[in-house]
């Protein structure tokens, strides 16, 4: 089994926000142990910026770029050297691989990425993965680990996704606020009232919160992999999901259900959406339930500004993200054609004859 392991700030760091050498210690005896019996494992790695923190003499999370990305320069390779001192005293090459998005959105960087670890895994190493904070804007403000993972896992095909958290997983409401929120043991589909369970981040050593974990898990639904959510520092919680245990929260599809291509996993979790498509109540239907291509004419309106062949997320009237897919057409060609059906924007568009706004091949459902 291929198992990729998530591990957030909150549960690597201690109360004053230094690296937690004991707990990395456990997490790395069960990730021998794991190989020992013969799967192989990665681990996605945050942390970096929270020890950083404490080497640079913050007391608490900076709120500007350039402190964050020195923070992360700084914890980087201390955080790298815990894991590789533990694996290598139980006979394991540890590997540090820095991803940003830009590494993965270019199709080959994404197919070089894959062959990267597929090489580093034939050879026994365990790759520590994190993402290159020192020089990635982007990630900083808008990104989390928790869909780092999902992308990763998605890229060498892994068998289960766990997420180490500092909650239990996902809950009904707030246990902090409403002693009656209970555990959700399974999910089939993120639903809006799923998404209405998740708050935000709950730590101030952490970028994500429930709300990142969902959109990593709805990913994973679609790639079929399942996920888990767990509490990273309850007893060998690892070694216990990946035998099967009922821990946490479990995402999976319905056995049966289609998955994405391995194109359409690249579409929807590594390209950087660029705008929106927002369909009527026909359109969701025939995307939903049919598989099928999105046409403008049933598209409501476009948002953002795109270039032909730009991925774009693909929403409800409500709201609701169904997916997302490489459009063809531009944000201006689709404010003149949205709502025409093909034939008559054949008349003034001759070379858009035919197309629809997304092909079905280049989209991928939620």
């Amino acid at each position: 089994m291929l198992v990729v392991v998530k591990v957030g700030s909150s549960t690597l760091v201690d109360a004053g926000g230094a690296l937690d050498r004991a707990y990395i210690r456990t997490l790395c005896d069960q990730v021998a142990s794991l190989v020992d019996e013969g799967h192989r494992v990665i681990v996605v790695s945050s942390g970096a910026a929270a020890v950083g923190r404490e080497r640079l003499g913050f007391t608490s999370r900076p709120s500007d770029i350039p402190s964050l990305q020195a923070c992360a320069a700084a914890g980087q390779a201390a955080l790298t050297e815990a894991y590789a001192e533990v694996l290598a005293s139980r006979g394991i090459p540890c590997a540090q691989v820095l991803l940003t998005r830009r590494d993965v959105v270019d199709r080959e960087g994404y197919l070089n990425a894959r062959n990267t670890f597929s090489r580093l895994l034939e050879l026994g190493a365990v790759p520590v993965v994190n993402e290159n904070d020192t020089v990635s804007v982007a990630e900083f403000a808008f990104g989390d680990n928790d869909m780092l993972g999902a992308i990763v896992s998605a890229l060498v095909g892994a068998d289960l996704y766990v997420i180490c958290s500092d909650v239990e997983g996902l809950f009904t409401a707030n246990p902090n606020v409403d002693p009656t929120a209970s555990l959700v043991e399974r999910v089939e589909r993120v639903s809006a009232d799923i998404s209405q369970m998740a708050g935000g981040a709950g730590s101030s050593f952490g970028t994500g919160g429930m709300a990142s974990k969902l959109r990593a898990a709805r990913a994973m639904i679609a790639a079929g992999i399942p996920t888990v959510i767990c509490k990273g520092r309850e007893a060998d919680v690892v070694r216990r999901v990946v035998a099967g245990e009922a821990v946490g929260t479990r995402f999976e599809a319905p056995e049966g259900s289609p998955h994405g291509s391995a194109l359409k996993l690249w579409i929807g979790l590594a390209e950087m959406p660029q705008g929106s498509l927002v369909l009527d109540e026909g359109a969701c239907r025939a995307v939903l339930d049919r598989g099928a291509s999105i046409l403008p004419v049933g598209i409501i309106r476009a948002e953002g500004s795109f270039s032909a062949g730009d991925v774009v997320n693909v929403l409800s009237e409500q709201g609701d993200l169904l997916g997302r897919g490489v459009t063809r057409y531009s944000s201006d060609e689709m404010a003149r054609v949205h709502g025409l059906k093909l034939d008559v924007i054949a008349r003034f568009m001759p070379e858009k004859d035919g197309q629809p706004a997304v092909h079905r091949d280049e989209l991928l459902v939620f």
